[in-house]
């Protein structure tokens, strides 16, 4: 079994992206499975040719997609991606789109096939504040998701693929009033996912 994890390249005016560093430290094995990391930019554009690449690339069994969502309180599973592409700020090329597709002609929605529940309640038995998200938002996390499982859909892959959004770190909020998570417990909360969507 393989298992392709990402995480996010910094954005914004964040010097680090905790989802990659929560990635960074996983360990190279989980449950006998081998575990492949990837950092991706925070770019529309990058992310609709990276990652259909990577899958064919790696041949995951599952596919992980991390990303901060910063001012959420918890560990979020998310449960669907949704074609939209709709940004009030610049991703790192400076794109902004607005109600653009990530694919014309292309489903509405596609759910996550990780066992988004149950990595939820698993993060909660081990002490994680967890709870399953409706919405990956329209930045480019939900097209990450998107990308992936339509990736999946269109060529008939057998993988499951979802997508976790991960608080902030304390050194992010040093000077702003947001709630965070120690990069320890993101890090261990990636690696119950991935046990609980090896099962």
């Amino acid at each position: 079994m393989r298992v392709l994890v990402t995480g996010f390249e910094p954005f914004g005016e964040e010097k680090i992206n905790p989802s990659w560093e929560a990635v960074k430290e996983l360990p190279e094995e989980i449950s006998k499975a081998e575990i492949v990391k990837h950092e991706l930019p925070v770019s529309f554009k990058k992310v609709k040719e990276i990652l259909p690449n990577l899958i064919d690339e790696v041949k995951p069994d599952i596919i992980i997609l991390t990303g901060q969502a910063g001012g959420r309180t918890n560990i979020t599973v998310e449960r669907v991606a949704v074609n939209v592409m709709d940004s009030k700020k610049e991703d790192n090329d400076g794109y902004k789109p607005e109600d653009e597709p990530i694919y014309e002609n292309a489903p509405a929605a596609y759910f996550a096939t990780i066992p988004v529940k149950r990595i939820v309640k698993a993060l909660r038995e081990n002490k994680i504040p967890a709870m399953v998200s409706n919405t990956a938002g329209t930045y480019v996390c939900n097209t990450a998701m998107y990308v992936a499982l339509h990736h999946i859909a269109v060529n008939n892959l057998n993988a499951k693929a979802g997508f976790i959004h991960v608080p902030y770190i304390p050194e992010q909020v040093l000077e702003k009033a947001q709630p965070s998570m120690s990069l320890e417990m993101i890090r261990k909360a990636i690696e119950i996912a991935v046990r609980e969507s090896l099962l």
